[in-house]
């Protein structure tokens, strides 16, 4: 699967809007249309766009924005971030920041609602069974993982704003009601 058949299927999963897990489903639904090779190829594609994204800045970005971030938290924003489309993801990957911009992040200062989605990780698998009444091949590709050295103390407000003003504008010190 190409870079191109990855997104347009993200895309068509996102027509008629919903949450994210309603995303999730309709890509589950999409792939398991198609031939289990391809469903392959969208695990191998998915699992590089989870390791490209696998960034030190953007890990502070879903500390701040969700009040904190395990391993797997992380992974569950990543996935949510998916349900976003290409550009907001490209957008994301590049400059976290720049989820600032986003009006559901900018409500969430107010409200605390957080961005995970589960179900999104899981889409290739979903499919593969559905499709084919097993399992899909092959284990999970690791995700190469950030260098600890490169990790900042993500409780602490300076750096927070340092490195993501945006974002700290919203979270350090949300906006009043």
């Amino acid at each position: 699967m190409r870079t191109d058949d990855f997104w347009q299927l993200i895309d068509r999963a996102r027509t008629g809007g919903g949450e994210p897990d309603a995303v999730a489903a309709r890509a589950v639904a999409l792939l398991a249309a198609r031939d289990p090779e391809e469903i392959v190829g969208y695990a191998h594609h998915q699992q590089r766009v989870l390791t490209a994204s696998y960034r030190v800045d953007l890990w502070g970005a879903a500390y701040l924005i969700n009040g904190g971030a395990s391993d797997d938290g992380f992974e569950y924003f990543r996935g949510w971030l998916i349900t976003q489309g290409r550009e907001v993801f490209a957008r994301a990957v590049a400059d976290p920041d720049s989820l600032a911009e986003l009006p559901q992040i900018r409500s969430a200062s107010l409200s605390g609602e957080e961005f995970e989605c589960a179900d999104m990780l899981a889409v290739p698998w979903d499919a593969y069974r559905r499709a084919t009444a097993s399992d899909l091949p092959g284990e999970r590709e690791a995700i190469r993982q950030p260098d600890l050295n490169d990790f900042w103390d993500l409780d602490d407000e300076e750096e927070a704003r340092r490195r993501l003003p945006r974002l700290a504008t919203l979270f350090v010190e949300p906006p009043q009601e």
